[in-house]
């Protein structure tokens, strides 16, 4: 009598959730006994291998998975029809997310709770970060609001491929490749595809290599976050109001907008949706990157979603640049936040001011973490507001930046399910 083998295998999620439980475990005994310098000398560094071996096959699947895509498309016309409407839904869940994140901070007005010296003690701490911020919003703001337009075409490529702050560049390089090569004939373009074809595995297959890693990785990053956290109790109560204001609109929108999106504009029920998205949200919270949860996002949309490989590998990728409504909900909550904490008075044309510049902004952020640094300096700036008031949020920002980033990836994820619809209404996403 054969006798049955029953193996068991944690999934991903659960793997990372007691990797992120551990992390936290460590970090409170670390404290406590005054180990944190053991975090920081022999935990954190693995933490930190785990993120630069993600950023480094990040650009990597983006051209790939880009080109792939376009190609596949099979006419020009196809493309046209499918980036148009990728595009426009992008803009308007940016602008949506913008509009809410605006009305919560006029409405809870978090930063009236601030202490002017305890503001000032905060902006001394961050001194030459700051400064260094300032100097670049400064040139950023001296460029103009469409700065960003400057940096979609790159003037080396090779430079661009050696930096994930320049996504945008490597998009529009892929694209553009990409196109030149949709309206060759099929048969003159036959060896480039297969040679992607074959690269594309290649890189899925070192991609489920440093995934298998996560737990470890994620269970070193929460550690070292633990170990370092810190605050000022003089703006306690401001700063736990912020938080939870910025938490609550990225929550609305995850768990509100996005769900009641997918039941009108898709034939998904919301609670199949949220099942399928609930460890790529938690991937993408865990690494604060959506760059680096590309992969996650795609499997989950591809296989749980059934969305088509030739919407997935569009919409996706150019979400990681385009797509931040998370981060463009948290910046303007941020400027509103930091403009009443150091008292200065926004009147509706800065209002409107901080909507569009944050929606052009947003555009060029990077999809990594602490990438929309530079961009709120900039929208300080544009409306007035000095921007030493970042230092008022650098400490609380990871753990605000982990949730913005699991908003970033739902919000791709919802329109590449609205995309397959429109593209393919006799199949369910």
């Amino acid at each position: 009598m054969k006798t049955q083998r029953i193996t068991t295998r944690i999934p991903l999620y659960l793997q990372i959730l007691i990797g992120m439980l551990v992390g936290i475990i460590v970090g409170l005994a670390a404290i406590h006994l005054g180990g944190e310098q053991v975090i920081h000398n022999w935990i954190a560094p693995w933490g930190k291998l785990f993120i630069r071996l993600l950023q480094v096959i990040a650009v990597p699947l983006i051209f790939v998975t880009l080109v792939k895509g376009v190609t596949g498309l099979q006419d020009m016309g196809r493309f046209s029809r499918l980036g148009g409407r990728t595009l426009l839904l992008y803009l308007i869940f940016i602008s949506a997310a913008v509009a809410f994140g605006i009305g919560m901070g006029a409405v809870v007005k978090p930063g009236s709770l601030v202490d002017s010296g305890a503001a000032a003690r905060i902006s001394e701490k961050y001194q030459s970060e700051i400064a260094d911020k300032a100097l670049r919003a400064a040139e950023m703001q001296h460029e103009g609001p469409l700065r960003f337009l400057d940096d979609i075409v790159p003037a080396n490529i090779t430079l661009s491929f050696t930096d994930n702050s320049k996504t945008l560049q490597v998009i529009f390089f892929a694209i553009f490749f990409a196109c030149a090569a949709l309206i060759l004939p099929r048969e003159k373009i036959r060896p480039v595809a297969d040679f992607f074809d074959a690269l594309n595995e290649i890189i899925l297959r070192m991609v489920g290599w440093i995934i298998a890693l996560a737990p470890v990785g994620v269970a070193a990053l929460m550690a070292e976050l633990v170990a370092s956290f810190g605050g000022n109790g003089s703006i306690f109560a401001a700063l736990a109001l912020y938080a939870l204001t910025v938490a609550l609109a990225l929550l609305i929108i995850m768990y509100v907008f996005y769900p009641i999106v997918i039941r009108f504009m898709s034939p998904l029920r919301t609670s199949e949706f949220v099942k399928a998205m609930y460890p790529v949200q938690l991937f993408a919270f865990t690494t604060s990157s959506s760059a680096v949860t590309l992969p996650v996002t795609m499997d989950a949309v591809e296989n749980k979603l059934g969305v088509s490989k030739e919407v997935s590998s569009f919409v996706l990728p150019v979400g990681v640049t385009i797509n931040m409504d998370g981060t463009s909900c948290y910046q303007a909550i941020a400027t509103l936040f930091i403009a009443q904490a150091l008292g200065v008075d926004l009147g509706w044309m800065q209002i409107v001011t901080i909507l569009l510049m944050t929606i052009l902004s947003s555009i060029g952020t990077p999809g990594i973490p602490g990438g929309s640094y530079v961009i709120l300096a900039m929208v300080l700036t544009s409306v007035g507001i000095p921007p030493e008031g970042l230092a008022l949020i650098i400490g609380l920002d990871r753990p605000l930046d982990m949730l913005r980033t699991a908003v970033n990836v739902t919000g791709d994820a919802v329109v590449a399910c609205m995309i397959h619809k429109q593209t393919d209404p006799g199949n369910k996403p």
